[in-house]
């Protein structure tokens, strides 16, 4: 089977911003693929480079070095079959959440009835059904990540790429939002790659877990099939032996490697 998406041999090199002239390597050689479908989970220390990843998979940034294909076809620019859920909230403070929420079909040129129809059916989807005329500020930190989630999915995109989307939020709205994304994902199996420093996340949620060594110059140290059966509650799977398992298995390889991460921050600052 083609895969959704394959990055192959990535390289990302940078200009050091703390020794101009010099240069820095956030990853390298690093090779991935997401078949269609899947849900796949990167982890790895802060500042690995996992969201350099990212960007790369997204086209927002191009690589020093490899290659990055979308359904077999080499990418060249936006990755344009992809949606993109930031850790950041991409929201507009002067649109109401159903005017960002079709922002995108918008910009697509979508007929402003069918946008808003699509919208307003998405939100109720997330269950923000009746909130559409609400900005921003006038919703909870969940409920502006339900907003991002259905600005990201009204798109209908064939791979969703996430970056930490709930790192923010409470330990409660988190499991509540990682449960509704494994709902929705169940729905249409989309293909996902998903960024998280939250390891027992990464296990409830996905099929597999790529594990990234500690930067400079990260690359894959560990892959690890997640043989829980589906579907899955995110706070029930927690406590079966098979993830108590899979768990001491990642860690143990990551273990080393957040230790290097954490020395890194404390000799930067």
């Amino acid at each position: 089977m083609t895969p959704a998406l394959s990055l192959d041999n990535i390289t990302c090199t940078f200009v050091s911003r703390d020794a101009p002239g010099q240069r820095y390597t956030a990853v390298r050689d690093v090779t991935l693929a997401v078949a269609p479908g899947e849900f796949v989970s990167v982890v790895g220390p802060t500042g690995c480079g996992k969201s350099t990843l990212l960007n790369v998979a997204a086209g927002l940034l191009a690589p020093s070095a490899g290659s990055v294909h979308v359904f077999g076809e080499p990418l060249a620019g936006i990755n344009a079959r992809a949606g993109y859920m930031f850790q950041s909230e991409a929201l507009m403070p002067w649109r109401t959440a159903l005017d960002n929420v079709i922002a995108g079909l918008q910009f697509r040129g979508v007929a402003d009835r069918d946008a808003r129809r699509q919208g307003e059916e998405w939100l109720r989807r997330v269950g923000l059904g009746g909130f559409g005329d609400r900005y921003p500020h006038q919703l909870s930190g969940g409920m502006r990540k339900r907003t991002s989630l259905a600005q990201t999915l009204v798109l209908d995109p064939d791979i969703i790429l996430m970056d930490e989307p709930f790192s923010a939020l409470d330990i409660q709205t988190r499991q509540l939002m990682e449960n509704e994304v494994l709902e929705l994902w169940a729905a249409k199996r989309k293909a996902v790659l998903f960024i998280t420093h939250d390891l027992d996340e990464a296990i409830a949620m996905s099929d597999r877990v790529v594990v990234l060594s500690a930067g400079p110059a990260s690359h894959p140290i560990g892959e690890f099939a997640i043989d829980l059966p589906r579907p899955r509650d995110v706070a029930e799977v927690r406590v079966a032996p098979r993830f108590i398992e899979l768990h001491k298995a990642i860690w143990d390889v990551l273990r080393e490697e957040v230790l290097k991460g954490y020395e890194q921050q404390k000799r930067a600052a």
